[in-house]
């Protein structure tokens, strides 16, 4: 993010926060439990734990998903730019300035490169939608070069459509699910040098949900650790990579050993939970 776009940001109000969510399905299954964080405007924050940490579930809160899974949000609320958000629509909270790219890429194969980005852009009622569609070839050229069935696209292609068609709603804030999966490492790294750039070159805030620890770090200002439907461990992107127990069981830097149950840091760890 460039310094002047940096400056232009208002002091003291995160683009995004929520404050001690519980979200429960069926009406039992806990899986967020007094879940808060903050995204501050212009940075890309990473969200970091294991499988079924509840990583998506917090992205489908915030973007107003769970009822299709038969979700809710208990308790707490989300705020965007100050305004609450918890409890409001998918389309009104698109709307808003928040869209999100879901794990799976999840383009419709049967339409084209150019349909599936006029999708993105269905909430909007303006006459620029043309030219947004050329700023996204303009960034993905290859989307160009391919303009035709989405179905046909490597997955590295189909990744940066499913970003082009989230950057056609014009949105503030890019919630990013799993983006490296089932990606080559080349093509990884590729994705995430996408990333950095919107986020320089465009000032959209990002957060990113992210298997690949190292990758989502060195892209990310800020991160949070989750584990069991809670925070367990924020700081800086700096301060997380050099964290002992973030080393040794996100980042593959710990020492070889037989048991965790044996070591200071699995003590450490144990105590976040």
């Amino acid at each position: 993010m460039t310094e002047a776009a940096r400056a232009a940001i208002p002091a003291g109000v995160p683009a995004l926060a929520l404050n001690n969510i519980d979200v429960v399905y069926d009406d039992v299954i806990q899986v967020l439990h007094g879940l808060s964080l903050s995204v501050p405007k212009g940075e890309i924050v990473a969200l970091l734990g294991p499988n079924g940490a509840g990583k998506s579930t917090t992205l489908k809160a915030i973007s107003g998903l769970l009822g299709s899974e038969d979700g809710e949000i208990t308790r707490g609320e989300i705020l965007f730019d100050g305004h609450v958000i918890s409890g409001r629509d998918a389309e009104h909270i698109v709307k808003a300035g928040i869209f999100q790219v879901m794990e799976g890429r999840r383009i419709i194969a049967d339409m084209t490169v150019t349909e599936n980005l006029r999708l993105g852009a269905h909430t909007r009622r303006d006459g620029g939608v043309r030219a947004d569609i050329d700023k996204v070839f303009a960034y993905f050229p290859r989307l160009r070069e391919r303009d035709g069935l989405a179905g046909y696209l490597s997955g590295g292609e189909q990744q940066m459509l499913a970003i082009g068609r989230a950057l056609m709603a014009r949105p503030k804030l890019i919630l990013m699910d799993e983006p490296s999966l089932g990606l080559s490492p080349l093509l990884v790294q590729e994705v995430f040098a996408i990333i950095a750039r919107l986020n320089r070159e465009l000032g959209v805030t990002i957060l990113l949900v992210e298997q690949n620890a190292r990758m989502a770090l060195g892209a990310a200002t800020r991160g949070y650790i989750m584990e069991q439907g809670k925070i367990v461990l924020d700081g800086t992107a700096a301060q997380l990579t050099e964290n002992e127990d973030v080393k040794e069981f996100y980042l593959g830097q710990g020492t070889e050993r037989k048991s965790f149950k044996s070591i200071k840091s699995y003590k450490r760890r144990k105590r976040w939970l």
